[in-house]
């Protein structure tokens, strides 16, 4: 893989990976703008859904640091499990905090549209909570746009949110 700005390496992520890759979820969990999960995940939860990714169709990369450190993350996940829908997939993106604002997830996320064609696929999407403003913003940088819009379907604390659905087709 190639080499995001700065000093980070993208590549493959490894079961060595996935306690910080739930460290960096658990992370986002509180601000109630990124993730529905109400309360942390464990390792051993996510390792069924670490394994789906471990397909070339479906990669989870990370960006880790000099020292080796995973800074952030992406998955490819399944749109929908029927044959039809295959050539579509969801994109998580997420960045540890100490790493956000410095082009990482912009990073990620271009690679994700750029590669995505050669992992079969010919649209991408997003989930995004109507009130995560930021990231409704770098999808719309990215070239996504408003596919759909599932109003109060969730609810964090008591308070409903809508569910923006974006996408972006990535080969003709």
């Amino acid at each position: 893989m190639t080499t995001p700005p700065g000093t980070f390496a993208l590549r493959d992520a490894t079961e060595a990976d996935l306690p910080a890759i739930v460290a960096i979820y658990n992370s986002t969990i509180a601000s109630r703008m990124v993730t529905a999960d109400l309360e942390p995940v464990s390792v051993e939860a996510r390792r069924p859904w670490f394994l789906a990714h471990q397909t070339p169709t479906r990669p989870l990369w990370v960006a880790s640091d000099a020292n080796g450190t995973v800074c952030a993350w992406l998955s490819f996940d399944t749109f929908f499990p029927r044959a039809a829908y295959d050539g579509t997939a969801m994109i998580g993106l997420y960045v540890d905090a100490a790493h956000r604002r410095r082009g990482l997830g912009r990073y990620l996320l271009q690679q994700a549209i750029n590669r995505a064609p050669a992992l079969g696929l010919h649209t991408v999407l997003g989930y995004i909570f109507g009130h995560n403003e930021p990231s409704l913003q770098l999808f719309a940088d990215h070239g996504f746009v408003r596919w759909g819009h599932l109003p109060r379907i969730a609810v964090l604390d008591g308070v409903e949110r809508d569910l923006i659905i974006v996408g972006r087709r990535v080969a003709a």
